[in-house]
């Protein structure tokens, strides 16, 4: 990871917290503890990559606290936003016969950390993709918002600890159950490619993988209530 990519991830799995709620970012808070021979130029990158997604989504960073530490650095971010009066999304409010909705593709941020972390892949390239939702997962803040404000949905939430556990705390959160079609879901071509070449099931990695930071949406079913 380049510090520009920790600065945005940091930022970003918080700005996913929000969209998951259909709540606009606002502000936030950044605390950054540092070894003492981290380099300045680390620092400031790290700053402007958080910086320039903050700048992207009109949140202003209000405060914050920097300090030193004998031991590894920490990223500390702080987020909060605005959601109008019953606009709101929880996990809480799914009904039995709703679908199951997941914005952009899920597996990509696993098998990315995979790659990163040198696992082999027999005459498999390495696809681009699955590294970039890695290392700088895009907050899905507009469609969160969008989702509350129509009230097309009647809950939601991020995967950031994967497909499975969101589905999992839904059901739960709502008191029903969920059947997943493991036909329809939406694994990231790069991931899939890079599990069969490793002889691993791509739906099962793709499910259980996290970090991916869509969101889920637990969506009345088309022509019912």
């Amino acid at each position: 990871f380049a510090p520009a990519d920790i600065g945005h991830k940091a930022l970003a799995v918080n700005l996913s917290d929000l969209a998951a709620m259909a709540a606009t970012p606002q502000w936030a808070l950044l605390s950054l503890v540092l070894p003492g021979d981290l380099a300045v130029a680390d620092v400031e990158a790290l700053v402007d990559g958080l910086a320039a997604l903050a700048t992207r989504h009109n949140v202003s960073i209000v405060g914050g606290n920097i300090t030193r530490t004998m031991g590894p650095m920490v990223v500390d971010v702080t987020a909060g936003g605005s959601v109008a009066s019953r606009k709101w999304l929880t996990r809480a409010g799914a009904v039995a016969g709703d679908e199951i909705w997941v914005s952009g593709t899920i597996g990509g941020a696993a098998a990315g950390l995979e790659m990163l972390a040198g696992s082999p892949a027999p005459r498999s390239p390495i696809p681009d993709p699955c590294l970039a939702k890695q290392r700088t997962p895009e907050p899905r803040v507009r469609l969160g918002v969008a989702m509350g404000r129509g009230r097309a949905a009647r809950a939601a939430m991020d995967l950031s600890d994967g497909l499975a556990d969101a589905v999992r705390q839904v059901a739960a959160a709502s008191g029903c159950g969920a059947r997943l079609d493991a036909s329809a879901l939406p694994i990231e071509p790069g991931a899939a490619a890079w599990w069969q070449a490793r002889g691993v099931d791509p739906v099962r990695a793709a499910v259980a993988g996290g970090e991916d930071y869509e969101l889920l949406f637990a969506i009345p079913k088309r022509g019912g209530g």
